[in-house]
């Protein structure tokens, strides 16, 4: 890579050229969408790019993981920042079901499918589900609530930028299940009560729920000090604030060994719904959107390239591989979408929309590679683990990317 350093700016400069001149050049049309052209540029520059040094995901984890798990954090900031509903239950109850049955659903199929289709081991098979499970906060942004206050908050939208926001952090749990049974076969040891335990009590209750604490602290705090009277006197910087808000609510969170990405999304809510009608909000918006948008670019570029360079050089994919994402994609969201949110008063339409829109991205390659740098999966189900999950991505980007438009167009376009 260091050799073609100078190319490579090239490439990526380009890619954000097609980001800044995407509205003008495909206005009037919905069929391609910004995610779908570059990684297709991307996909061409790796496979005809022929002196580029290889994109092994595997030896390159480390720098993957911080890549992507940046992306992630502003698109979380972003989510929570333009969201105009109220803390209701009422409003927050299809989220709160996708959350609790759509995605234990997604999770335990994909496990099992992993296990036979694939041949995974069991904590790598759990891995599959775990990574693959949550809508991705950083490629759902174009089927996302608008920007602050500017009202059309139709509950599709809302469902599915609430859902992207919050089991980034929710799909965690699983994660680290996955690696501690992983951890656990690797030193010859079975996996006990005692272990399973031990993860319910401080992976899932005591995570989640500090995550919660210290995202809505750090969201109050920063609104206070942001609106205060005397802050109103000067002009804030936006940048500053939704880099320290970031920042800080995932730093803490970390360091109270909690979850970041929930603290982070929490503590944006936290802080728009403290005056929650400033126009400040938007500015704030607006910053989050542009630096979201860039990284974005940059990733979907570099996953492109490594995805033209596999087929470059031959990497075998089956047509289990093939059958499996579509049936992910295609039968086993959408059910268990609609099974979660049966019951509700939501128009057929609106259920249907929210249950297949749930698209797969970064927050993946992110869970995926934080996960095989804890050093405790073989390499055989680490190279099985990136191909699916590769094509799975593949697949949604261009199968979303072709069907949200129309979904949304067939939903009532009414704010709460």
């Amino acid at each position: 890579m260091i050799d073609n350093y100078n190319l490579f700016l090239l490439v990526c400069g380009i890619a954000f050229l097609l980001g800044a001149l995407f509205p003008i050049i495909f206005r009037r049309t919905s069929i391609i969408s910004l995610p779908m052209l570059q990684v297709s540029f991307g996909l061409i520059m790796g496979y005809w790019w022929t002196t580029l040094s290889f994109l092994d995901p595997i030896d390159n984890g480390l720098i993957i993981e911080k890549l992507t798990e940046i992306v992630v954090l502003v698109s979380l900031v972003g989510a929570g920042i333009k969201i105009d509903t109220e803390l209701s239950w009422q409003l927050w109850r299809p989220t709160v079901r996708l959350l609790l049955i759509t995605m234990p659903i997604g999770i335990f199929v994909m496990a099992v499918l992993g296990y036979y289709a694939f041949g995974l081991t069991l904590g790598a098979a759990i891995l599959l589900g775990a990574v693959l499970a949550p809508t991705d906060p950083v490629l759902a942004s174009s089927i996302q609530v608008g920007p602050p206050n500017t009202g059309g908050e139709d509950t599709p939208r809302f469902t599915l930028t609430s859902e992207a926001g919050l089991n980034d952090g929710l799909a965690f749990p699983f994660v680290y299940l996955a690696i501690k049974i992983a951890e656990a076969f690797s030193e010859g040891q079975r996996f006990t009560s005692e272990m399973l335990w031990s993860w319910f009590t401080h992976d899932v209750l005591w995570k989640i729920g500090a995550g919660l604490v210290v995202g809505i602290v750090v969201g109050k705090v920063m609104a206070k000090l942001v609106f205060s009277k005397h802050s109103q006197d000067t002009t804030i910087s936006q940048g500053y604030v939704v880099i320290a808000l970031t920042l800080v609510a995932y730093g803490l969170a970390e360091y109270v060994h909690s979850y970041g990405f929930i603290a982070v999304f929490v503590a944006a809510f936290a802080f728009r719904r403290s005056e929650h009608q400033h126009t400040y909000h938007q500015k704030l918006h607006d910053f989050a959107e542009q630096s979201e948008g860039l990284l974005m670019s940059l990733v979907l570029v570099i996953f492109g390239m490594f995805l033209g360079q596999g087929l470059q050089s031959g990497v075998e994919l089956t047509w289990r591989v093939y059958i499996v994402s579509f049936t992910f994609l295609l039968l086993i969201r959408p059910i268990g979408g609609f099974i979660a949110l049966s019951g509700l008063n939501l128009p057929r339409t609106e259920k249907y929309a929210i249950s297949a829109l749930g698209i797969r991205g970064i927050g993946t390659l992110y869970y995926l590679s934080y996960a095989l740098n804890q050093g405790f999966f073989a390499d055989d189900d680490a190279l099985k683990l990136w191909v699916v999950c590769s094509i799975v991505i593949l697949t949604s980007i261009f199968i979303h990317g072709l069907s949200a438009t129309k979904l949304l167009k067939m939903t009532p376009n009414e704010s709460h």
